[in-house]
């Protein structure tokens, strides 16, 4: 489809969570502003469709949104008003082990910690100190390097969470909550003998603990699509079925802002850019990738352990050093046969996903980038392994390889849905080493994709800030 030859003040392409949050941003201060998609729906990630059987919706990509609840900038949209409604699950999380037995992420940090024996008083102390910080430096945190608001809140926070989740999980003794800390910090989709795998394990379990691990009922399209409601409401312009490849291809506009990752940005805006801001652009690291599988099945997923029935996440890996292991030789380019999995069982909460006495669920593990190993066996022997008689209920299953992830959202390169890793090396300098990560070296041009910072998640945040900084530097205009 080709693009309306007119003038705007600024042209967003892509229209993921983040490419949302800039439009929204820019179009509340009274500038004109058009978002470009170049698939027939907004979202990125989130995406919902009937991937197996009619009837059983499945998110595509992104389903729990811990996240998308906190965020310092979506908090402040009136999204219900169009549409989003949020589902909290009984348990934010459970993590099974061989057993039988399950560590629990509950709202209530009191009751998290009576799960887990010994290091009960270690986990509350440490959770009382976290959620304490986290209001005080959230939107510090989940932006660029900067002067803190709170520097003592910061610093107390940064001590812990740029250690690595080996380092940092000695502080537990026991495997319950030595296993649910590695969950949470297998997240960050690297080894956890690297540096900075605390933080997300930590924001992940201060989020459960302040706002819950909600589901969108009807699916995650339902949080694109009250943000992009809320953007056209106040003027805003969205085109779907526009794919961008070059600059030629897009209206005049005083500011571009990109919501795509360095691999994209360089084949679109290259020629614009300074010699040694593409050298750093194609240095640019991506991470490992995910093998995902949907299920339709005939009812509940059958745990041994109780408390997986009532949790809306489920972490498999059994203990710390299990996943820790796994993580490592995926990083290194060689499959675990017993992977971590990320499961969530959306349709136990949110009777819209499935036909009526059906369940739906959706899973994913860790892979070599680029990998294309088929993992279904081994993927359903690990839900197996902590939920007997699991295989019987399946309905039916779709999966996705990396490069079927990519080739659904080009952002995740080589099956990379954090849009390159987030190690100690890239958690400063993302996407290129410059005083903001947001600006290109081509004047009115920015890149607001998770490839920058604070990285991968369902937040807005790094539109948000490339946004403020577009406001300041083009159109002199000030967001504190």
């Amino acid at each position: 489809m080709s693009l309306e030859k007119r003038d705007y003040d600024a042209v967003i392409v892509g229209s993921g969570p983040n490419g949302l949050a800039a439009g929204i941003l820019l179009q509340q201060q009274g500038l004109s502003v058009l978002i470009i998609e170049g698939k027939d729906q907004i979202g990125g990630g989130l995406s919902t469709q009937e991937l197996t059987l009619p009837g059983f919706k499945h998110d595509v990509c992104s389903a729990i949104h811990p996240m998308a609840v906190a965020s310092p900038f979506f908090k402040t949209l009136p999204l219900n008003e169009h549409g989003l409604e949020y589902i909290y699950p009984t348990l934010a999380a459970a993590h099974p082990f061989d057993d039988g037995t399950a560590a629990v992420l509950e709202q209530s940090i009191q009751k998290t910690a009576a799960n887990l024996g010994g290091d009960a008083k270690a986990y509350q102390l440490l959770m009382q100190s976290v959620t304490a910080a986290w209001p005080l430096i959230d939107k510090d945190a989940l932006g660029p390097l900067h002067f803190p608001s709170h520097p003592l809140a910061m610093a107390g926070f940064g001590l812990k969470a740029l250690t690595s989740a080996s380092y940092f999980v000695d502080r537990f003794k026991e495997k319950h909550a030595r296993g649910l800390f590695a969950g949470m910090a297998a997240h960050s989709i690297q080894p956890l003998n690297n540096l900075s795998t605390t933080a997300i394990g930590l924001v992940l379990m201060a989020t459960g603990h302040l706002k819950g691990w909600p589901i969108p009922k009807g699916g995650s399209a339902s949080i694109a699509n009250a943000l992009g409601s809320y953007f056209k409401s106040i003027g805003g312009t969205i085109q779907m079925g526009t794919f961008i490849s070059d600059l030629q291809q897009l209206p005049s506009a005083h500011a571009v802002l990109f919501d795509i990752t360095p691999k994209q940005l360089l084949k679109i805006a290259g020629h614009r850019f300074s010699n040694i801001y593409k050298w750093q652009l194609a240095r640019y690291r991506y991470g490992m990738g995910v093998y995902k599988i949907d299920w339709a099945l005939d009812g509940p997923i059958p745990y041994k352990a109780e408390a997986c029935r009532q949790a809306g996440t489920i972490h498999l890996g059994n203990t710390f050093e299990e996943i820790a292991e796994g993580e490592l030789q995926t990083s290194k380019g060689f499959q675990a046969e017993k992977p971590f999995v990320l499961l969530a069982q959306q349709s136990l909460f949110d009777q819209s996903r499935a036909p009526e006495g059906k369940q739906t669920a959706w899973a994913y593990c860790h892979v070599p980038n680029g990998s294309t190993q088929d993992l279904t066996g081994i993927i359903e022997k690990q839900v197996e392994r902590f939920a007997p008689g699991f295989r019987d209920r399946i309905l039916a299953r779709h999966t996705m390889d990396t490069a079927q992830m990519e080739a659904h959202n080009p952002n995740y390169v080589g099956g990379d849905i954090n849009g390159g890793i987030l190690d100690i090396g890239q958690l400063f300098t993302r996407p290129a080493l410059r005083w903001s990560p947001y600006k290109t070296s081509a004047r009115g041009l920015y890149i607001c994709s998770s490839s920058t910072p604070p990285g991968g998640g369902v937040h807005g945040m790094a539109g948000y800030n490339a946004a403020k900084q577009a406001l300041k530097d083009i159109f002199k205009i000030e967001i504190k």
